[in-house]
């Protein structure tokens, strides 16, 4: 049967997707429904169908429940689309997450890597720091919520249950003071109407600051809005102009209404000072496991010199400088550049110094000048790193990176290229920053491949007549290059033969076999495509 749109398929799902969505197969051909679990078989309804996928939502209950699945704990799942995995225990999200993250390195670097269980929270609920909330409704009625996925439609919560306390509670006074004042909610089809966003902060001790994004200039009785805030614990209320036709939240213009300049946070025993457009961490708790394992695969001793590239605002920088000689930490926004110098201030760390500009110029130019990192860490955007930017980390010599990425495909690519460049995978551990999401952070380090310190052999006088190519390698060292870099496992015999083929001189005993008669096997050609990158990669062949 032929899948079309609105064809009814009973269809069982193998295992989850990268958005937590299940994974089921008709005649070949993947059909990705969300909703589905591992093992359970339902009534699927085809909604889309490309070339070499389908797209389906269920139509029946599971035959059979998944022991996983469970009952979502919010009204407006999953309609709203800011969580992907409030039908089934969190464990299973956990560990649907390190399955993405192995996935993507089998199948994306094509590099054998062990992957631990995903560090997750004892309580995965009201983690989030910031939330972000359009408008809707009337000026009578007005509404918060979220847009449902690919759509500017907004799907109403009354609140949310990823969001820190006391969000929820600010968030109705908001509404209260606008249905009192007749503040009407922005209208993006006509550009119309008032207030566009509500954003909220809280601290970790439970402060809050508000801010209202606002096509215009002018509100309000924002005098008892603030009253009635305060009350539940805000400290500082923005307004944030924005009279664009825009999907971007902030506009250009911030005015303080009332209260604190700024916002005080803590973050691994370290204090900064956030502005409504600051970066920061959404979820506190596990940035500090998330950043703890990235300074635990760092080995730090106190000596080092540390390279933090795609630093921002210098969190990592400012925690890692704690920890070695000095810090130098590169970003190409100025104005994340001067928030990271006076966040060095405020903590009292002279270790550190902070430089704005592009990391693929920076990075050789400080080098050029005689400033080798020991340690490198990179936290780059969702798109990861440019090759330029990884030729020139790769060209420092530096012995070990660390590299913190919240996409863990794009980690993946980049790891196959420094891994081609002669840094294996020596660590890696995947932190749940995103709980109800298929978000997730992966920290993995590399390290720079090295020739064993010694190898125990025994020698006779024959194996001193090498040439000046064989003294540049042991077997055991080629033997082990190409295990790291292709998974193969190649005998002396095999090497030896390569060898030979490339001129080489050999000792007699690795060609010929020990009896009449025997027949002696001839490398394979994949094998020995992989020796030839082993001699060159030691310097033995230049062909």
């Amino acid at each position: 049967m032929t899948l079309a749109k609105n064809s009814l398929v009973t269809l069982t799902c193998e295992r989850l997707g990268a958005d937590l969505e299940g994974v089921c197969r008709h005649e070949g051909m993947a059909v990705f429904v969300p909703g589905m679990l591992p093992g359970e078989t339902a009534q699927v309804r085809i909604v889309k169908v490309q070339p070499r996928f389908a797209y389906g939502r269920m139509a029946s209950q599971p035959e059979i429940p998944s022991p996983q699945r469970r009952q979502p704990d919010c009204p407006a799942y999953p309609r709203c689309g800011g969580c992907t995995g409030r039908h089934m225990a969190y464990e299973a999200t956990l560990e649907a997450k390190r399955q993405q993250v192995a996935d993507c390195f089998a199948r994306i670097a094509h590099l054998p890597v062990d992957v631990p269980p995903v560090l997750g929270m004892q309580n995965p609920d009201h983690y989030r720091n910031k939330t972000a909330l359009p408008l809707g409704g009337t000026a009578d009625r007005p509404q918060t919520g979220f847009f449902a996925p690919r759509s500017h439609a907004l799907v109403p919560v009354d609140a949310c249950p990823n969001a820190l306390d006391p969000s929820n509670a600010l968030c109705r006074i908001v509404l209260e003071w606008m249905r009192e004042h007749h503040v009407s909610p922005y209208v993006e089809e006509n550009h119309s109407g008032t207030l566009r966003h509500i954003v909220i902060r809280v601290s970790t001790s439970g402060e809050a600051m508000v801010t209202l994004v606002s096509r215009t200039a002018r509100l309000p009785g924002t005098d008892v809005l603030w009253d009635r805030l305060c009350q539940a614990g805000c400290v500082s209320l923005w307004l944030n102009v924005n009279p664009d036709r825009t999907n971007v939240i902030f506009g250009k213009t911030f005015q303080r209404l009332n209260g604190q300049e700024v916002l005080s946070a803590q973050l691994c025993g370290l204090t900064f000072r956030l502005s409504p457009a600051s970066f920061f961490q959404v979820n506190p708790a596990q940035t500090e496991i998330l950043y703890g394992t990235a300074l635990e695969f760092a080995g730090l001793s106190g000596h080092e010199h540390v390279f933090d590239l795609y630093c921002g605002a210098g969190t990592i920088s400012l925690m890692l400088a704690r920890h070695c000689r000095h810090v130098t930490g590169i970003e190409i926004v100025p104005e994340a550049i001067e928030n990271a110098k006076e966040n060095a201030v405020l903590n009292d760390i002279h270790n550190a110094d902070f430089i704005a500009g592009a990391v693929e110029k920076e990075l050789p130019r400080l080098v050029a000048a005689g400033q080798k990192p020991d340690v490198i860490v990179v936290d780059p955007p969702r798109k990861g790193l440019d090759p330029s930017v990884i030729e020139a980390i790769a060209q420092t010599g530096v012995n070990h990176i660390v590299y913190v990425s919240c996409n863990v495909s794009t980690q993946a690519r980049d790891a196959a290229l420094f891994h081609s460049l002669g840094y294996g995978i020596s660590a890696l551990q995947s932190v749940d920053m995103f709980c109800w999401t298929s978000g997730v952070e992966t920290v993995c380090l590399l390290s720079k491949i090295r020739s064993a310190p010694h190898i125990d052999i025994e020698l006779d006088m024959t194996e001193l007549d090498v040439t000046k190519a064989e003294t540049k390698a042991t077997y055991e060292e080629i033997k082990t290059y190409v295990l790291e870099h292709t998974g193969l496992k190649v005998s002396h015999l095999y090497i030896a033969q390569v060898k030979a083929k490339h001129g080489i001189i050999e000792r007699d005993c690795y060609n010929k076999p020990k009896t009449e008669g025997n027949h002696v096997p001839q490398c394979p050609p994949e094998k020995e495509k992989a020796i030839e990158d082993a001699l060159r990669y030691f310097q033995m062949i230049t062909d």
